[in-house]
């Protein structure tokens, strides 16, 4: 990701994390509830509640009132994205009742992105009780937890205490974040030895997932790699936090540590499930690529049971977490998600009534658009796409098939092309002054620059100004994290209207990268719908929406 690290270290969320892109903040109507078509499970409505849609909603719908709240069964979602924790809570109809968000920390040297466990759980709970305070919820009234974040690997010892995963040898970095670079040389490797796994996962893991970040400690950071005694990613280090149940997710375990999930399909409807053997792993995998100690003890260190997301863990939270985030102990606490895909679930399950049948969803494409972009789509039949991760079995709606591409720089995209530019500094204080955001600025710009200069329409100012958006690798459908991007009609002109013209050729990149994306998928078997003039404009009118940097819609 191309952004300065030093300048990131300590910070919160970045500028277009909470303003709008290309278009004006308009206000959001509530949609009716929609019927849940998930199995019962003891804690079934965690899957909606923990949805970052929900989540980053909190300066649009913030319902504080000056008494008490009158609602009886409020459920607590907790979404950590890459910049900040936020905390949701929500009524039985899954009305936003009040959310807050932290800052988390962020260190970045090269390829190498790091965070904190200790810091993201501080961040955590201070999110939580704010969220309470200002929804006028006690935590008696909170009923269910449910958490997603983003798929960052965690280390931490036989005590919980974090392991360092950096060169710096700083203890409390010891979390490898997902858009981290630095195992490009190790999934290489574990490509070469051609695995039935990799099937799984478009043909070639990616350094984003967690094979390839394991098997770089190991090379690099030997004393690291036997101290630890947990290897988690972060959303179900989050609930075993809060209950000290270390069941893995099936969503984490199949998107990003190559974990077989069909092997539990005689399991789906039990309900025991959340107590199921971890049986998916494939042991000759490990050992082939050199990770046969993670074999050891019935898989200890990676996951020796998984749940089905959103069953209750253990005995819910623990009287610790719930001292710390000012809740009550023995609050079931449901198996998490990542981040990306409670947005999917969200959509996914919100089919129009006429809509609700087993074929309706699968001509859905989920975007969850963040520091990255997502593009989730499910299918009855398991479908193998070249370079596009998946098929996972119900690794985001039960029973289906997942297909996962993306975009791995397209929030952070925008935030480095505007931030590069000189003229940044100043739209910026112009910003300031006019207390709206540089991105209101930005669109007013262009929309000056098309009645200027007399243009059909905005698109058409980007005439000879073209970005490639692979600014960090390719991560979907050419598969290539070496990719490079390119931007071409560069000149002299210091102007903020130059950094107008390169902001929308960005957007417009990310567009069209979307759009290889679809037609992609659609070319190998899915059937995602779209209109008759298809054309990257529909996806230019996706990011027109876009109110912040955690937005979610579906095709």
């Amino acid at each position: 990701m191309n952004m300065k690290g030093k300048e990131m270290l300590g910070k919160g969320r970045t500028r277009s994390d909470t303003t709008p892109l290309l278009g004006k903040h308009k206000q959001q109507h509530q949609q009716p509830h929609p019927k849940n078509r998930f199995h019962s499970s003891p804690s079934a409505c965690s899957h909606s509640i923990s949805s970052p849609l929900f989540l980053e909603m909190a300066a649009a719908i913030s319902s504080a009132s000056s008494s008490p709240t009158s609602h009886c069964n409020v459920f607590l979602g907790v979404d950590v994205g890459t910049g900040s924790a936020r905390a949701g809570l929500f009524d039985e109809e899954g009305k936003l009742l009040g959310s807050a968000s932290s800052p988390i920390q962020i260190w970045k040297e090269g390829d190498c992105i790091e965070q904190s466990s200790t810091d993201i759980w501080h961040a955590v709970c201070s999110a939580v009780k704010a969220a309470c305070s200002l929804a006028k919820i006690d935590g008696e009234q909170v009923k269910g937890i449910g958490f997603a974040a983003t798929c960052s690997l965690v280390a931490v010892d036989a005590d919980g205490s974090p392991v360092t995963v950096s060169w710096s040898g700083d203890s409390r970095r010891n979390i490898i974040v997902w858009m981290d670079h630095r195992a490009v040389k190790q999934a290489e490797k574990i490509n070469s030895c051609n695995s039935p796994v990799l099937q799984y996962c478009g043909g070639s893991v990616s350094p984003e997932m967690q094979p390839p970040k394991l098997l770089w400690v190991k090379e690099n950071l030997q004393e690291s790699w036997s101290m630890v005694f947990r290897w988690m990613d972060l959303s179900d280090w989050l609930s075993y936090r809060a209950t000290g149940d270390d069941t893995r997710s099936l969503c984490t375990t199949v998107c990003k540590w190559t974990y077989l999930g069909h092997a539990h399909m005689q399991h789906i409807n039990e309900k025991d499930s959340r107590d199921m053997e971890a049986c998916g792993w494939d042991d000759d995998f490990w050992e082939e690529i050199g990770l046969g100690d993670l074999v050891e003890g019935h898989h200890a260190k990676i996951g020796r049971s998984v749940a089905f997301p959103g069953h209750a863990l253990g005995s819910g939270i623990t009287p610790t977490a719930a001292k710390e985030l000012g809740l009550v102990a023995g609050t079931p606490v449901g198996t998490s998600l990542i981040d990306a895909h409670a947005g999917g679930v969200g959509v996914m399950e919100s089919l129009p009534e006429k809509e609700n049948d087993n074929e309706a969803i699968c001509h859905r494409m989920v975007l969850v658009c963040g520091t990255s972009t997502c593009h989730m789509a499910v299918s009855r039949d398991k479908l193998f796409i070249p370079g596009v991760w998946g098929p996972f079995w119900s690794a985001m709606i039960p029973e289906y098939w997942l297909t996962e591409g993306g975009q791995s720089a397209t929030g952070a995209l925008l935030d480095y092309i505007i931030e590069s530019h000189v003229a940044s500094p100043r739209l910026a204080n112009h910003a300031a002054s006019q207390k709206t955001s540089l991105f209101q600025l930005l669109n007013n710009i262009l929309e000056s620059m098309m009645r200027e200069l007399q243009c059909p329409f905005i698109a058409a100012l980007t005439e000879d100004t073209h970005v490639l958006p692979d600014f960090h690798g390719n991560r979907s459908p050419i598969a290539d994290p070496k990719a490079k991007g390119v931007v071409f009609g560069l000149t002299l002109d210091p102007s903020e209207q130059q950094l107008a013209r390169l902001y929308l050729a960005a957007v417009q990149a990310i567009a069209y990268g979307t759009r290889h994306i679809v037609e992609h998928c659609n070319a190998n078997g899915h059937k995602a719908r779209y209109a008759p003039l298809f054309s990257f404009f529909f996806f230019l009118f996706l990011f027109i929406l876009i109110l912040n940097r955690r937005f979610v819609s579906a095709l």
